[in-house]
């Protein structure tokens, strides 16, 4: 199997950064991309400013392999993804030439000649890669060993506060991308479900729609009893950019520009001529809803996977070893601890999950602790087990809670003292 590559699946931040390793240490590598363009989900989002300033964006050995190019380093600031993708990911996919595949979707991941029931000769066995090009066409790809970077971004939860859609939620208008240009809703009725960042930007670009159109509204609701988490950790967060987000939002609520609602858990969409109704589970309502943004987190697609032996956490569907770390039920303030090629494998032996992916369900992934596990993992298969042990991961302060709080009410941590209008 020496002889065989190492595949990756797909080509984002850390698939590409995988790659780079991969090659610098003299290994052959094959990176399959199911979008047209390597970053192709970056730039899905790529009106969205990132919360990482540039050195933390960039991988160290992808740093290296763009060193010998024309490549331009950016040295400041905070780049959109457009300008992630324009500025980095696609010089790097350009550097890597021919190990980069786009238009390829990955259908499967097994082992030659074994399904996940066979145990005789099973790890001797090389995996084999189903894939599928935006023809049809279909073939099997041999590999030494497989990095899963195929992220979440396809996957994203509902607006049913149960996992599930919420009873006529398919047929609702419901999106669940940060929107760019929000004109077209100027004088309707918007919902934004979620309590994360996303949903953050989403209320953001819609509460400045309302002050230059009126006659638009602007809910947001909240699985959460309280808001007390809400706006981050202002000035204890060393993501600055992240806190002038939260702070931003505070300040444009407390105006009066969007209605936040809490404790609203999504059960129901009852269709009202062009508009519809939106029912918690407790009966409350919010009427001539015009459209709904449910920023609910995403989820790991894990069918491709479902003939390899893997240790995932029940709850999470993240990799077993590192779930303890990131759990939003229990998880509080302060930095994750760096995860890398011990805590990501699986009873597979080779094959790993990298990248946002690896943390299932869970949020809050950064590109330096994908970076860190590539960096880890590449050099595990290297056989570079000290590289492969070492902690290079140094996290910024979150100055935030990362957990979710009690179920009905409170977090984990204080948070500051909010003065906004508030529906419970």
């Amino acid at each position: 199997m020496a002889e065989l590559p190492v595949v990756v699946v797909g080509a984002g931040p850390q698939g590409l950064a995988a790659a780079a390793h991969l090659t610098e240490r003299g290994m052959d590598a094959v990176v399959l991309e199911r979008g047209a363009v390597a970053g192709a989900a970056v730039a899905e989002w790529g009106h969205v400013r990132l919360f990482s300033g540039w050195p933390e964006l960039i991988d160290s050995a992808s740093r290296r392999l763009l060193a010998r190019t024309a490549w331009r380093e950016p040295d400041a600031g905070y780049p959109t993804g457009a300008q992630w993708v324009r500025g980095y990911l696609a010089p790097l996919a350009a550097a890597l030439g021919d190990r980069v595949r786009t238009g390829v979707a990955v259908t499967g991941i097994s082992r030659l000649g074994r399904d996940k029931v066979v145990e005789g000769g099973r790890h001797m066995q090389p995996f084999v890669v189903h894939t599928r090009d935006t023809s049809g066409h279909e073939e099997r790809l041999l590999a030494r060993a497989v990095l899963d970077a195929s992220g979440t971004w396809a996957h994203p939860g509902p607006a049913g506060a149960d996992g599930l859609p919420a009873v006529g939620e398919t047929a609702a208008a419901v999106a669940h991308r940060i929107p760019d240009d929000v004109s077209r809703f100027a004088g309707r009725h918007i919902l934004v479900v979620g309590a994360g960042h996303s949903a953050t930007h989403t209320v953001l670009r819609l509460a400045e729609l309302v002050r230059r159109e009126p006659g638009t509204t602007v809910t947001w609701a909240l699985r959460r009893p309280a808001a007390t988490a809400l706006f981050g950790g202002g000035a204890d967060d060393d993501l600055p950019e992240r806190a002038a987000l939260g702070a931003r939002a505070e300040r444009l609520i407390g105006e009066g520009l969007v209605t936040l609602v809490t404790g609203f858990r999504v059960a129901e969409f009852r269709g009202d001529g062009d508009t519809f109704t939106v029912v918690a589970e407790d009966g409350r309502t919010v009427t001539g809803v015009a459209q709904v943004f449910a920023h609910t987190g995403f989820r790991p697609d894990l069918g491709m996977l479902s003939e390899l032996r893997l240790d995932l956490d029940p709850a999470l569907e993240a990799v077993a070893g590192i779930a303890a770390e990131i759990d939003p039920n229990i998880h509080s303030c302060g930095s994750v601890a760096a995860t890398g090629a011990r805590e990501l494998a699986h009873p597979e032996p080779g094959f790993f999950i990298v990248g946002a992916k690896s943390y299932g369900r869970a949020p809050t992934f950064l590109a330096l602790t994908g970076y860190e596990q590539v960096r880890s993992v590449v050099a595990h298969l290297a056989g570079d087990h000290a590289a492969a042990a070492r902690n290079d991961l140094v996290l910024p302060e979150t100055g935030v809670c990362g957990g979710a709080g009690a179920f009905d009410g409170g977090s984990c941590c204080a948070a500051p003292v909010l003065q906004i209008r508030v529906r419970g």
